[in-house]
């Protein structure tokens, strides 16, 4: 716990501001999620409220497949003496899923799928049957669900609410601007290290409050042994798998940073990997290329030992395991716009390069085994991106395949195709 703040060690400066929000908020509430940040906080802030004979709320979100070991800690969680209620979400959201080419989303705890959950509903949790929510709406996105709650629960309890979010800046660049750009937020007086929510727009009477977000993931650790306060088991099995302490992911494992880490699944919970593995389209590619830039985020790279010609049959190939109409749809595509290159340029299937110039590609005026590979990976039903306009054979063909396959087609599966979810939303 060697970090100075303000001639403090992080530690006693956490102390300071959890006493802040408890002489300041009579209505508090910590979004926890499993990992080790939110852990620690909540821990700190049971003795910070025990100490000043304060009650507080937490709000957990179950995202259904995911470690055994992280529920069991909260569980453990649950039992801290200054908790007044604990939420515990087990509501149909739609999640980052991205292993997958045709499932980007998928949404947890959905009916429809029940059978392949990966374990049974927990008790006491607020879930369909029971949801006392009546803004929300099955589907939604997780970061609009918590938006939706800090508004329910200040109109709950009135006045003035702080909500507590373990975030610390040095994980992620994003996490760094939400405490350090002051200029476009609203703080409480004047501690910098809290933000004023914003709902559709407009300011309401609830501020997070980011009371670890100068640690390192060091004094995380120091916290735990030097407190001894509970921590989440799977982080010592990752440990152990070979995973340092700087690349322990746990939040939504199938997520952008989170799915690097997605082999040590199967290695460390067998049990659950297997029932994954039916529930998650793409888990097993994520398993095996999570380690590669086969599965990046705004620009993904094919592995190195591939062509983009192998690439793109891989891709279709992978696609035909879980649905072969869509690969077929896709196949048919191609091959006319290979035909229609012929006749316009003379460029036969053993003419068309791997690679063009990327300006060009980008303006769609040259063919290229990465062009057609990239319109494959975006899932790009219509093939718009090799040049394809939306016509009312593909409309009926989407449909056909979303009745077909709903599985992975269907309203299980979000997509940020605007006309896709149009045609969906009117099926």
């Amino acid at each position: 716990m060697a970090k100075i703040y303000l001639e403090k060690n992080v530690l006693d400066a956490t102390f300071e501001r959890l006493e802040i929000m408890f002489n300041n908020f009579d209505n508090i509430y910590f979004s926890v999620s499993g990992g080790k940040d939110s852990s620690v906080m909540v821990q700190l802030a049971n003795i910070v409220a025990k100490k000043l004979d304060k009650k507080f709320d937490v709000l957990f979100i179950d995202l259904e497949a995911q470690y055994k070991h992280t529920i069991q800690h909260i569980e453990e969680l649950k039992q801290l003496s200054q908790i007044r209620d604990f939420y515990h979400i087990a509501l149909p959201m739609a999640l980052r899923n991205a292993v997958s080419v045709l499932q980007p989303k998928w949404i947890c705890w959905e009916e429809e799928s029940k059978h392949l959950w990966v374990r049974e509903i927990p008790e006491n949790s607020i879930n369909i049957n029971n949801c006392p929510f009546k803004w929300f709406t099955e589907g939604e996105e997780f970061e609009e669900f918590i938006i939706q709650f800090a508004d329910w629960y200040q109109k709950k309890y009135k006045g003035k609410v702080a909500c507590g979010i373990g975030i610390r800046t040095d994980e992620s660049l994003n996490r760094f601007r939400t405490i350090a750009f002051q200029d476009k937020k609203i703080k409480f007086k004047e501690y910098n290290w809290t933000t004023k929510l914003k709902v559709s727009e407009k300011h309401i009477d609830v501020y997070n409050f980011y009371p670890i977000y100068d640690w390192k993931v060091e004094d995380i650790w120091g916290a735990v042994s030097k407190l001894d306060l509970k921590f989440n088991y799977i982080y010592e099995l990752m440990y152990k798998n070979g995973v340092s302490i700087y690349e322990q992911r746990l939040c939504q494992p199938y997520g952008d940073d989170q799915r690097k880490g997605l082999n040590q699944f199967k290695a460390l919970e067998y049990e659950t990997w297997t029932k994954i593995l039916n529930r998650v389209n793409g888990v097993n590619f994520g398993n095996i290329y999570c380690k590669t830039t086969a599965l990046g985020n705004i620009k993904s790279c094919k592995p190195d030992f591939m062509t983009w010609q192998e690439y793109t049959v891989f891709l279709l190939e992978s696609i035909g395991i879980y649905n072969r109409d869509l690969m077929m749809h896709y196949y048919k595509k191609i091959k006319k716009f290979m035909i229609w290159h012929n006749k316009k340029y003379n460029i036969s299937l053993k003419d068309i390069p791997d690679t063009a110039e990327k300006k060009l590609e980008n303006e769609k005026k040259v063919i290229s085994w990465r062009r057609i590979a990239r319109a494959i990976e975006k899932n790009d039903f219509y093939l718009r991106r090799l040049s394809f306009a939306q016509t009312k054979t593909d409309d009926e063909e989407l449909k056909r395949l979303t009745h077909t396959w709903d599985n992975l087609l269907g309203k299980s599966t979000i997509t940020d195709d605007k006309t896709l979810q149009k045609i969906i939303g009117q099926m």
